[in-house]
């Protein structure tokens, strides 16, 4: 048995901001992985070159190396569909394979956790922890970071076909454009900004692990855990899964779950910490019985693609072997120096209140139609350049759940995202994709939508086709909540409740889903979590 001060489950964006933190303390830190590595071999190049991802995730012999391969239980709302619920199983977790994509989120979203008594989240109190981590272009002001393990640069190579669609949303929408979404105020339309720079990729293991590694964090890769030791209502350890079989590694002070919003709950229940009743049923006996696995949500968008010669980039096998091996050998000079999207806005819908509701995120690639469902190799509607415009759902009414499949630790969850359960959510969407019609109407060189496509020009063909044309941003969040009532697993300070020694830190703990993309989010998670053991 192998001991530390502290154990991190799970390197990925929140975990190895915890990690490296309480290792900055100078106290002694196991962290645990069940994937690879992503800085040898093969996996140097594919997961620190940005553009990159584009290929892993459309090829599935590439993507089975990096995910763990969940899939949603049948959506009854979107014509019984088992949907991709895409997460990396790698060093940085999701971080090592997401669309680099940085926001924040509204400060209102941080300022309703601290209303509903999650006292010390409100934007002012999570602020320090943003700046903290990042190394922002610009440089550190009154509300940007500089000098943090995370570099965070706008998307610099941006296609005139992403500039029309700036142009057209400030235009038709009546929004402002932003120099920084981040910064004072979050609606309007944006370049977007991305934890890529010099054409390096900055995931949470590059910018907390690799860049400046600490003799008393020890990093365990290829290590799977299957439970939580828990001694009377201490936890004290977990048991990990490796190649020589089981071990037990011991934590003196505290036990961090930092697997995400499928992994922490499936870890908290397989260790008898969830509702009573789920866990008899499958023989686990009850530590305590916890509402963990409910409150599941994740934000929806709705692909549309449109004909456009400006977009420029092809998505074909030549032209992304091109861009891979100049970005390869000249860093930072090709498409693949940054994310494959390119602008943002954040608007309203008429079911907007105070804030925005909607999300348009612009990509220079045609999508796969109707979905991207299959687990054969993705195929673009047309190899023709092409601009999408996705509207995201940011605020889902949605809820649903995630439980297990059964006692044995290497099987699946059942994620249940619910999807579209609530009737507010189809309305948002459907007014979304209206107001992408509008604003890309004769933008720039538009030639036309490809998909949907006219087939669903009329409201009730849109309507009747939306089931099939939705899909996750893969942010899922809230499954381990944070809170002070009868819903709440954790705590303000992420303490798991009825268990000394244990806390959740991960985009799991949110009450409700911020405004946006939530890597850096879960990220200030993983940041404050340290702060919180560090200095109670």
């Amino acid at each position: 048995m192998t001991e530390a001060d502290y154990v991190v489950v799970g390197a990925g964006s929140a975990g190895c901001a915890v990690a490296r933190r309480l290792a900055e303390s100078g106290a002694s830190v196991v962290l645990l992985e069940a994937g690879g590595v992503d800085n040898k071999g093969w996996a140097k190049l594919m997961f620190q070159i940005p553009g990159a991802i584009s290929v892993m995730h459309s090829t599935p012999q590439l993507k089975k190396l990096f995910d763990w391969g969940y899939k949603s239980t049948p959506q009854r709302n979107a014509l019984d569909r088992k949907i991709p619920m895409v997460r990396g199983r790698i060093l940085g977790g999701s971080s090592s394979v997401n669309g680099l994509l940085f926001v924040r989120g509204n400060k209102k979203n941080f300022d309703d956790w601290a209303a509903e008594g999650c006292k010390g989240w409100s934007y002012e109190d999570v602020l320090p922890y943003f700046k903290r981590m990042e190394d922002w272009e610009d440089g550190a002001s009154e509300l940007r970071g500089s000098g943090g393990p995370i570099k965070v640069t706008r998307q610099h190579t941006i296609t005139d076909a992403a500039h029309a669609f700036m142009d057209a949303t400030a235009t038709r929408l009546g929004v402002p454009k932003l120099d920084d979404y981040n910064g004072a105020s979050q609606e309007g339309v944006a370049v977007f900004q991305q934890s890529a720079a010099n054409g390096k990729r900055y995931s949470t293991s590059k910018g907390y692990l690799h860049e400046d590694p600490l003799p008393n964090l020890t990093v365990l890769t290829d290590a799977t855990v299957t439970k939580i030791v828990i001694e009377g209502s201490r936890a004290t350890g977990v048991e990990i899964l490796v190649k020589g079989g089981k071990q037990v590694i011991g934590a003196s002070r505290e036990v961090v779950v930092s697997a995400g919003a499928y992994g922490s709950p499936q870890i908290l229940q397989l260790s008898g910490i969830g509702p009573a009743g789920h866990l008899k049923e499958h023989g686990i006996g009850v530590k305590a019985d916890l509402p963990v696995g409910d409150n599941l949500h994740d934000h929806l968008f709705v692909p549309l693609s449109f004909k456009m010669k400006s977009a420029l980039r092809k998505p074909t096998a030549p032209y992304f072997m091109r861009g891979l091996a100049t970005e390869r050998f000249r860093p930072g000079t090709s498409w693949a120096a940054g994310s494959s999207f390119e602008s943002v806005a954040f608007v309203r819908t008429s079911h907007a209140q105070e804030i925005p509701d909607l999300q348009l995120l612009s990509l220079y690639w045609v999508y796969p139609s109707p979905n991207s469902d299959s687990d054969a190799r993705v195929v673009p509607e047309s190899k023709k350049p092409g601009q999408s415009i996705f509207p995201a759902l940011i605020y889902p009414e949605s809820r649903g759940t995630v439980r297990l499949a059964s006692a044995d630790p290497l099987a699946a969850p059942l994620i249940d995202p619910a999807y579209l359960t609530a009737p507010k959510d189809a309305e948002v969407l459907l007014e979304g994709i209206n107001m992408v019609r509008e604003i890309m109407a004769g933008t720039g060189d538009n030639e036309g939508e490809i998909i949907p496509g006219p087939k669903y020009n009329s409201e009730a063909a849109l309507r009747e086709e939306l089931p099939n044309r939705i899909h996750t941003v893969y942010h899922p969040v809230g499954s381990v909540r944070m809170g002070v009532d009868e819903r709440a697993v954790v705590d303000p300070q992420l303490r798991v409740l009825g268990i000394d020694g244990l806390r959740v830190a991960d985009a799991s703990i949110m009450p409700s889903v911020t405004g946006g993309n939530t890597n850096a989010p879960a990220i200030m998670i993983g940041e404050r979590c340290a702060d919180l053991i560090l200095n109670p």
